[in-house]
C-alpha cells in the first residue's frame, strides 16, 4: 500500500460463514513479522464482524503487543456498525479511536462521479452504484442484489437472533415506503401478519439502523423523559434504498412533487444522521397538525428545521408553534425560498448547533 510509509498487510474476514479466531492470529502474526522487520508496520482487518468472538482475540493480541513493545498499528474495519460498537466497548475499552465513515456524502458524489443535485436525491450515496445509473434497471439490479439484500440477509443476522427474518425484511421496506413520515407502531402492526408485538418491530427497526439501512427518529421533548415512546419517523439513511424498494424511477418521481418532496426530506435527515457528530442528536417535533421536519441539538444549542420541497402539506408550518414552545431555538428552512439544498448538504448536522 503506497504512501502510507511502512510496510502494510491487509486481510478480510469476507467469507459465506464466520471465521474462527485462528484465522485472525495467523493474519497478526504477519503483520508482528513485517512490524519487528522494518521497525513498523501497519494492519488492516476487514469485516472484523464476521470472526467468532474477534474483540476478545484483538484485546488478548494488542495487549501482548504492547507489553513486548511490538511496534504493530492496526486498523479494524467492519460493515456493521452496531456489531463492530458492541464488541469495541465491551471488550476493547480504552485501546481504541473509533473512526465512522457513513454514506457517502452529496460533496463525495459530486466531486467522484459528477452528480447533480437531483441525481443525488434519487440515486443516493453509494459508489459501487454510481456508474450504473444512466441504465436504472442495472442500477435497481445493483442495490437489490449487492447492497440490501446481503445486509439484510447476511450483516443484520450476524447481530442476533431473528426470529422472524422475514418480518425484518418487511420492516426495512415498510420504512423504505414511509421514509419521511411519521408511523406509529401500531399502525405498522396492521401492515403485517403475524408481526408480534411493538416491542419486536422497534427492536427489528433498531438492527436496520445499526446496519445503516433505515430508523426511526424519536420526537423531540427538552425532557428525556417524554422522549420515549413517541411514534417513530421512519427514515432511510440512504436515499438510494428508497427507489428500488418501492419501484419507482426518475422520471416518474421528479414528475410527482409528492414523491420528490419525500425523497427530498428523506436525503436531508439521512444527511443529518450520517454528519452528525459525538453529542449531536436528530429529532423530529410535532404538535397536533404542526410538524418540524428535523430538529439538530447538541446541549443547549437547538436549531429546528423544515424542509420545503414543492410537497403538499397536509397542516400548518410548525417552526412558529416550535418557536413559541422553545424561544431559545433557532429556525431555518432548507429550498423553498431559504438555504439551498446543496448549500446545506455541504455541512455537518454539528456545524448547526456549535
Amino acid at each position: 500500500m503506497a504512501g502510507l510509509g511502512a510496510p502494510a498487510e491487509y486481510a478480510t474476514a469476507d467469507a459465506p460463514v464466520p471465521l474462527e479466531p485462528a484465522w485472525l492470529e495467523a493474519r497478526w502474526e504477519l503483520g508482528r513479522l513485517r512490524a519487528n522487520e522494518h521497525g513498523e508496520a501497519l494492519l488492516f482487518l476487514d469485516e472484523i464482524q464476521k470472526i467468532r468472538g474477534w474483540s476478545e482475540v484483538v484485546k488478548r493480541l494488542w495487549d501482548q503487543d504492547t507489553h513486548e513493545g511490538v511496534p504493530l498499528k492496526v486498523v479494524v474495519l467492519g460493515s456493521a456498525p452496531l456489531l463492530v460498537q458492541r464488541g469495541l466497548t465491551e471488550s476493547l475499552a480504552g485501546r481504541f479511536e473509533l473512526i465512522r465513515v457513513p454514506h457517502w456524502s452529496f460533496e463525495e458524489m459530486r466531486d467522484a462521479f459528477g452528480f447533480g443535485i437531483e441525481q443525488f436525491v434519487f440515486f443516493g450515496g453509494y459508489p459501487g452504484a454510481a456508474p450504473l445509473i444512466d441504465d436504472e434497471e442495472r442500477w435497481r439490479a445493483y442495490l437489490l442484489d449487492s447492497i440490501i439484500d446481503p445486509t439484510i440477509w447476511r450483516d443484520v443476522l450476524l447481530m442476533t437472533r431473528v426470529d422472524k427474518p422475514a418480518l425484518l425484511r418487511r420492516m426495512f421496506r415498510l420504512a423504505c415506503e414511509y421514509s419521511g413520515q411519521i408511523l406509529s407502531y401500531t399502525k405498522m402492526l396492521g401492515q403485517f401478519h403475524d408481526a408480534g408485538n411493538t416491542t419486536t418491530l422497534a427492536h427489528y427497526l433498531d438492527l436496520l439502523g445499526g446496519a445503516g439501512m433505515v430508523t426511526g427518529l424519536q420526537k423531540y421533548s427538552a425532557t428525556a423523559v417524554r422522549r420515549h415512546g413517541s411514534s417513530p419517523k421512519l427514515l432511510a439513511l440512504n436515499a438510494a434504498l428508497v427507489s428500488p424498494t418501492i419501484g419507482t424511477y426518475f422520471a416518474e418521481t421528479r414528475r410527482h412533487p409528492w414523491l420528490w418532496g419525500r425523497l427530498v426530506e428523506t436525503c436531508v435527515g439521512a444527511h443529518l444522521l450520517n454528519s452528525a457528530g459525538a453529542g449531536v442528536e436528530i429529532r423530529y417535533w410535532r404538535d397536533r397538525d404542526r410538524e418540524v421536519d428535523f430538529v439538530v441539538s447538541r446541549g443547549q444549542k437547538v436549531m429546528a428545521i423544515e424542509v420545503k420541497s414543492g410537497r403538499p402539506r397536509a397542516g400548518r408550518s410548525g417552526l412558529e408553534a416550535f418557536a413559541e414552545r422553545y424561544p431559545a431555538a433557532r429556525m431555518m428552512l432548507v429550498g423553498g425560498g431559504g438555504l439551498p439544498l446543496e448549500d446545506f448538504l455541504g455541512r455537518p448536522a454539528g456545524y448547526w448547533v456549535r
